[in-house]
């Protein structure tokens, strides 16, 4: 119980601390809501395309999206590298680099896919690779 009270409140503190900075910028905030089979059935919040926040039925998740580009294609596909961390409710924590594509859907709509390699640093270090697929409205 207490690793689970320690990983929301240090989940909290990344949320208004980002949210603090945009407080001070002019210009207006990028929000974008979605599903993901991310930790499970997860909700999805990205803000300014940079910052993703996944909450879901297995645990919690933080992205921080570092570098987009574009593919050399007519389709709307983009290509993504970013570096987070995430946590499960029962047990496991650790860091994780995304690596992923978004696809434009429609005005508004993308779909994404990602893996990640990510680093257990729960009793011990474990490598893994992890997965995520997800669709997102952009308000």
């Amino acid at each position: 119980m207490k690793v689970v009270v320690s990983k929301l409140v240090l989940g909290c503190g990344f949320l208004f601390t980002s949210l603090g900075v945009y407080a001070n910028n002019d210009k207006p905030m990028d929000l974008a809501v979605g599903l993901a089979v991310d930790q499970q059935l997860s909700v999805v919040v990205e803000l300014d395309n940079q910052y993703r926040f996944i909450i879901g039925n297995q645990g919690a998740a933080f992205d921080y999206i570092a570098k987009r580009g574009q593919f050399d294609t007519e389709e709307p596909l983009s290509w993504y590298v970013g570096i987070g961390g995430w946590g499960e409710w029962d047990d496991g924590f650790g860091a994780r680099v995304p690596l992923g594509v978004n696809y434009q859907v429609s005005d508004g709509w993308q779909v994404y896919g990602q893996v990640q390699p990510e680093l257990d640093m729960h009793k011990g270090w474990e490598l893994g690779i992890g997965a995520a697929l997800g669709a997102t409205y952009h308000f």
